[in-house]
């Protein structure tokens, strides 16, 4: 019923700047939050930056000041702006989104992207 796209990754130089974007589309009522979590090889999931509906945002200690997510509410997207890319952004960067269907108003689900993968050389 619901479906995120993500756009926008590639292989840069350290230095360099990318912007993800992330679409969802399908039945969809609101969205509530959206956020980018990444992955690198042999590591966990770990949450890169989140924006409430009302536009509230939170970054990893790692991220701050270099990243900038955003949103897009009329057209529901979500942007990870990236700038001063480092090798340990390496990964593979997913997006993710808190909504509610127009078929189930009353509840919360949480949806994946398929990933994007950003690739930073030194």
């Amino acid at each position: 019923q619901v479906q995120l796209v993500e756009s926008g990754g590639g292989l840069v130089q350290a230095g360099g700047s990318l912007r993800l974007s992330c679409v969802a589309s399908g039945s969809i009522f609101s969205i509530n939050a959206m956020a980018w979590y990444r992955q690198a090889p042999g590591k966990e999931r770990e949450l890169v930056a989140s924006i409430t509906n009302g536009g509230s945002t939170d970054y990893a200690d790692s991220v701050k000041g270099r990243f900038t997510i955003s949103r897009d509410n009329a057209n529901n997207a979500g942007y990870l702006q990236m700038n001063r890319l480092k090798p340990e952004d390496t990964a593979v960067y997913y997006c993710n989104a808190n909504l509610k269907l127009t078929t189930w108003r009353t509840a919360n689900f949480n949806c994946w992207g398929q990933g994007t993968q950003v690739s930073v050389s030194s």
